[in-house]
């Protein structure tokens, strides 16, 4: 995609007037530098940066030092088969865990500990330094569930759910607090819209997708998009939703209404995030104006592969800060990268369209 010099001027005029986030909880500037207060825009107005498999150590020495970087999204890859113990959090390896998180019980312990610890570790991190942060900006929690849900070794929906709350509890914003009284999450969405930035101030939203492993496994057929759907469905029907604690997301970005894919009409409403390649939405043949006019989030993927493409880690803060720019004049909810070295980066946040 050839980027035209008006659209680009277009990027710079959003980003001149977009507001940066300091790690202050609350506290954020505008491009001129001085104070200003996005709180009162609505959570799925806004466009922020996020982190690519921020569990890595070679990005982060400790998962706490993600959680200060600023970035409004973090993910975390998330094995399950039935090789090893527990939920393991790693990038290649399905039987163990490698990752910089080290399951702190509370604040003092963070950057103290063994790291290499299992999902429920890097949990008591984000809870220890959600203690110690109270009011900090929403985060999203990606989840990438690298091999899919593994229900009869004890790592389906409800087990996670279980462990989800027990180790983040009224940290979490969960999908019965934006349904409310609605009868799904796509009708509240619509209709009332998300909370706004303020009224999400010290909440993790966590967002579930399928993983590579599992969408290039020919033997499984039920991937976790679809089996977290019709588990919200069916907490529903049964007056439970309360103890869900994630949301899907439609993975890959397509024209039209991407959850046409799937068969099963009744899971379609409880999907109100979208997880695809920035490129294809940045594209052109996507209407990304039809996400954010009906309040659903797009997190934006490989951001830095957008034509003209620029790096992956170490772009010029100019580079990245267009690029963001770029991105959330195309209705993006969270432009992710690896864009670790530029915390200035990662805490900004834009207007969204």
């Amino acid at each position: 995609m050839k980027v035209s010099r008006t659209a680009m001027t277009a990027a710079s005029a959003v980003l001149a007037g977009a507001l940066s986030l300091g790690v202050a909880p609350g506290q954020a500037r505008s491009a001129s530098g001085s104070t200003v207060d996005p709180g009162q825009a609505a959570y799925s107005d806004s466009t922020g940066v996020g982190v690519h498999n921020a569990y890595e150590k070679g990005k982060y020495s400790y998962f706490a030092d993600a959680l200060d970087s600023g970035a409004s999204m973090l993910e975390i890859d998330v094995w399950t088969n039935a090789l090893g113990r527990s939920w393991r959090v790693s990038h290649s390896n399905p039987l163990g865990n490698d990752n910089n998180c080290e399951n702190a019980a509370h604040a003092g312990e963070l950057r103290t500990k063994s790291r290499n610890q299992d999902l429920g570790g890097c949990l008591s991190d984000i809870r220890a330094w959600h203690d110690a942060h109270p009011g900090h900006r929403p985060i999203l929690l990606k989840i990438e569930l690298k091999d899919g849900f593994q229900a009869r070794s004890g790592r389906g929906p409800a087990a996670l759910d279980a462990l989800l709350t027990a180790r983040l509890g009224d940290a979490l914003f969960r999908p019965a607090d934006l349904a409310g009284k609605h009868p799904d999450l796509d009708t509240a969405a619509r209709i009332d819209g998300w909370p706004t930035r303020s009224a999400m101030a010290g909440k993790f939203v966590v967002e579930l997708i399928p993983g590579t492993v599992e969408e290039d496994n020919p033997l499984d057929t039920l991937w976790t998009d679809r089996e977290y759907a019709t588990h919200l469905r069916n907490l529903a029907a049964a007056g439970r939703l309360r103890e869900a604690a994630a949301f899907p997301a439609v993975h890959r970005a397509a024209t039209g209404d991407p959850r046409t894919r799937y068969a099963d009409t009744g899971i379609r409403p409880w999907f109100v995030v979208f997880d695809g390649d920035a490129s294809a939405y940045a594209g052109g043949a996507i209407d990304t104006g039809w996400y954010d006019s009906r309040h659903y989030l797009v997190v934006m993927t490989d951001a830095h592969n957008v034509a003209p493409a620029i790096d992956g880690t170490r772009p010029t803060e100019a580079q990245a800060r267009e690029r963001v720019a770029l991105l959330a004049g195309r209705h993006a909810s969270v432009v992710s990268a690896d864009w670790y070295p530029l915390p200035a980066v990662l805490a900004t946040v834009l207007p969204r369209g």
